[in-house]
């Protein structure tokens, strides 16, 4: 099964959210980003915050939805409607569904509240994925209505230490 995590610029969010996802995932999955406009690198505080996560950064690039290796099986978008951004539309029939997070390049403030942002993104996107990964996928891959509600309710949740900021 192939995930693809979209959103513009291909920079932050969908990076972390690729590197995290594959190095959680069992065999069998995988993910890949990419952006409708594609910034062409990666922000140098997701590299460093993938590190010192324990996650492995080489081979990550900000690279455009137009060159996809394989078709994805599902899209998620990581765009955060509440900022009033425009998520891009994947094309295709893929199942589609919405994780959006705060894009932390626009944070501002101290290095410490900068580095909280993006901390913050990256907390929320590994709980989405942890739970996604917790799902009986072998039960309901073939089921396109269960796995879509499933993926919808997973992009509402927030890791317990935000829920209670």
């Amino acid at each position: 099964m192939n995930i693809l995590f979209l959103c513009t610029g291909n920079s932050c969010r969908s990076i972390l959210a690729e590197a995290t996802f594959n190095h959680l995932a069992p065999a069998g999955l995988r993910a890949m980003s990419a952006g409708s406009k594609p910034a062409g690198y990666i922000h140098p505080r997701s590299i460093a915050l993938l590190q010192r996560e324990g996650i492995p950064t080489s081979g990550y690039h900000s690279k455009s939805w137009d060159n996809l290796p394989v078709t994805p099986d599902i899209v998620i978008t990581v765009c955060s409607n509440a900022a009033g951004e425009t998520c891009p539309a994947f094309l295709g029939p893929v199942l589609r569904t919405h994780w959006g997070v705060e894009d932390p390049v626009h944070a501002t403030g101290t290095e410490e509240e900068i580095d909280g942002a993006f901390m913050t993104a990256y907390s929320i996107l590994r709980a989405r994925i942890e739970a996604f990964l917790r799902l009986p996928l072998d039960e309901i891959r073939h089921d396109p209505q269960h796995l879509k509600l499933e993926l919808d309710r997973i992009g509402t949740l927030l890791p317990s230490a935000t829920l209670h900021c």
